[in-house]
């Protein structure tokens, strides 16, 4: 049974951002953003031991075709999938740590 996926406020923002930079660049290239961050959020409910720990307890999945990455903790008990930020991969990793603690 897939898991529980919870998307904390902060990650919400970060996607509604960089959506709204992608269509400006193009119409549709937003639409194709929140597309595949969707797909690795599928991804991470039904395998959420797929990529292992990054940070602290933090796990990482790559968004396909962008340069982001999906930072999300799982509970085992509660069977959840907590998605904290979804990162630019360019952008300095002490914002990241930030994030994440």
């Amino acid at each position: 049974m897939p898991a529980e996926l919870l998307v904390r406020p902060g990650a919400e923002s970060e996607m509604d951002s960089a959506y709204l930079w992608y269509e400006q660049r193009r119409p549709g290239l937003g639409e194709d953003f929140l597309s595949q961050v969707e797909a690795a959020f599928k991804k991470v409910t039904r395998y959420p031991r797929i990529s292992g720990v990054v940070f602290d307890e933090f796990r990482r999945v790559l968004v396909r075709r962008f340069p982001y990455a999906v930072y999300y903790e799982y509970s085992e008990n509660d069977n959840q999938v907590v998605v904290y930020t979804v990162f630019h991969s360019a952008q300095d990793p002490e914002k990241l740590r930030d994030r994440l603690t």
